[in-house]
This record gives C-alpha cells, sequence and structure tokens, in this order.
C-alpha cells in the first residue's frame, strides 16, 4: 500500500506558496460571505438527466470572481473551474487552479447548511496549495506543500487511534445515484460496526477526515476540483490517499481508479470492502 504525500512533491518557490495561500484565503472569505448570505433561494436544474445536477447564478458569480483574481494575480496560471471549463494551455502548465465554487449545490439549493468553497494550485505532483471554505461553520481549511494543514490559522494534525468501531465513513453518490457495488459496501461496513454517511459535498467529506470526524472517505468518482483543495489538507493532516486498488498517484496530480482518503490505520480494512463491493 502506498501513501501519497505532499512531502516528496516538486518544490515550490515559498514566496508563491505564501502568495498562494493569502490569495486562496481571502477568495474563500469572500466565498464564504456569499454562500450564507444566498442559500435556500431556489433554483432550477438545467439537466434533464439529473435533477440534482444544479447550476446556480451562485456558482457562475464565485467561478468568475475567482478567476478575475487569480488571473490578475497569477498572469499565465491557467484557472480549470467546474462551470466554466479550463483555461488555454492548462494541461501543459507548470501549475494550474481548480475551483469549485459550491461543492454540494444540491444542499445549497435546498438550504441545508453542508456545502463548501473548493480551490486548490496544483503542479505535476498533486496539490501545491489547497482551500476550502466551510461557510456555516464559519471554517476555512487551508494547506501548503510541506506547510501543514490549518483551521482558521490554527494546526491540525490527525490522530491515529486505531479505533474502528462506532468510527464514520463518508461517502458520495455519483451523478445519476448510487455508485455499483455501494449498498454491498454500506453492509460489510455495518457488519464491522462502522456507520456510512452520504452528506452531499464531497470536499467536505474529505475534509472530515483530516479534521478526525470520520475514519475515512471514499469516492467511487469525482472531479479534480470536487476534491483537491480538501486532498491537500488531508494529506498535510498525515492522511493517506488511495486509489481503489490501493495504490497511490505516484506523480500525478490524484489517483485516477477511484479516491480514498482515511486514517493510515484502517486503510486496508476499508479497501477490503471497496474492493469486495466493487467485484459484486
Amino acid at each position: 500500500m502506498t501513501r501519497l504525500s505532499s512531502r516528496p512533491g516538486c518544490p515550490v518557490d515559498p514566496g508563491l506558496l505564501s502568495r498562494a495561500l493569502e490569495v486562496a484565503g481571502r477568495l474563500a472569505g469572500d466565498a464564504t460571505d456569499v454562500i450564507t448570505a444566498t442559500a435556500g433561494r431556489g433554483a432550477r436544474s438545467e439537466a434533464e438527466d439529473s435533477p440534482f445536477d444544479w447550476v446556480t447564478d451562485t456558482d457562475r458569480t464565485l467561478e468568475r470572481h475567482t478567476r478575475r483574481v487569480l488571473t490578475s494575480e497569477f498572469p499565465g496560471m491557467p484557472v480549470v473551474g467546474q462551470e466554466l471549463g479550463a483555461g488555454v494551455g492548462a494541461e501543459e502548465a507548470k501549475y494550474r487552479w481548480v475551483v469549485d465554487p459550491v461543492d454540494g449545490t444540491a444542499n445549497y439549493v435546498a438550504g441545508v447548511p453542508w456545502c463548501a468553497y473548493s480551490l486548490a494550485l496544483l503542479d505535476s505532483s498533486g496539490p501545491v496549495v489547497g482551500v476550502v471554505a466551510d461557510p456555516y461553520r464559519g471554517h476555512i481549511y487551508t494547506a501548503a506543500r510541506g506547510r501543514g494543514a490549518r483551521v482558521n490559522g490554527r494546526p491540525v494534525r490527525l490522530v491515529d487511534t486505531g479505533r474502528r468501531a462506532g468510527a464514520l465513513v463518508c461517502t458520495e453518490l455519483t451523478r445519476t445515484g448510487p455508485w455499483p457495488g455501494m449498498g454491498e459496501f454500506i453492509e460489510r461496513a455495518a457488519a464491522a460496526s462502522v456507520g456510512v454517511r452520504v452528506l452531499g459535498s464531497a470536499a467536505l467529506s474529505i475534509a472530515q477526515v483530516a479534521l478526525g470526524h470520520a475514519t475515512a472517505a471514499v469516492l467511487h468518482s469525482y472531479h479534480e476540483w470536487d476534491v483537491a483543495g480538501a486532498v491537500a489538507v488531508a494529506v498535510e493532516a498525515g492522511a493517506a490517499v488511495l486509489d481503489r486498488r490501493g495504490e497511490g498517484a505516484g506523480g500525478c496530480a490524484l489517483p485516477t481508479d477511484g479516491l480514498l482518503v482515511t486514517v493510515p490505520s484502517v486503510a486496508e480494512e476499508v479497501l477490503s470492502w471497496w474492493s469486495a463491493a466493487s467485484r459484486r
């Protein structure tokens, strides 16, 4: 089993790290203000095949604002977003930003207090800087390569107690519903006295592992912008990040075959549930 760690990644200029953290944190604060002021006002899904595939004015407004600020502060670094796509040359660029302006949009539209703003700076080794705003709790989670993870400026470090019974594992539905084998996975977790929760925000699900609230987060599929910011925080807090085969991403930004973010001591057991469920 290979652990994806930020430490062996390519070195990054300390000045860039500091400036990226500052700007990303400022954008997360802006997003917090907008999301809390506008949540629950209602919207209409634009996708006939997925009634919960929301796109709101807030999504577009926050992404445009993020792009304007990042383009001004970091000229030449492409910005890839959920709503407006990729900038020119994003795949070839040394650094690129990825943003999900509202992760958990269905919750946001309904006024359920569980959604996030996610922003990350990536290079070929993975997350360089990650920021996740948790607006309803007034928390901003931040991380930079080799500098650890913080919540509202306070350092956080994952404490691995090895405890399993009574723990929680987070997962998320796919765009069209439960992922293949999800029911079997939940049954196997329950047999081990572990609860499974579907909360509606991939970024916040991963953040719960970094914060010690959940023992693992399992995503059958995901978009880079959904998870990169939270993965940065989780890695810097001490979590293991693997694909469904138990392998790290190597030189890639993120695993490409599913995503498991977990307390290291329970990684093999959670992987065994996932692997067995996937074969059904």
